[in-house]
């Protein structure tokens, strides 16, 4: 669950983006996230780009904490 700190940036996200993050946090490859979700790897990548850009973050690791609050 997100912390009040990045709340906001959170509701940022819409909501497929917040179900890929979800997915990253539970480990998942970009290439399971797509067979997950029935997307293609590059739509996921696409989702990827918009987290990064709208979280402010560079790396998957820093979006995973982010979103958990840490």
């Amino acid at each position: 669950m997100p912390t009040a700190s990045s709340a906001p940036e959170a509701e940022k996200l819409s909501p497929r983006e917040v179900e890929v993050l979800e997915f990253l946090v539970k480990g998942l490859a970009y290439k399971e996230v797509a067979a997950e979700l029935g997307i293609s790897y590059s739509t996921v990548h696409r989702h990827i780009e918009g987290i990064y850009k709208k979280l402010h973050v560079h790396s998957r690791s820093h979006a995973v904490a982010k979103h958990l609050g840490a």
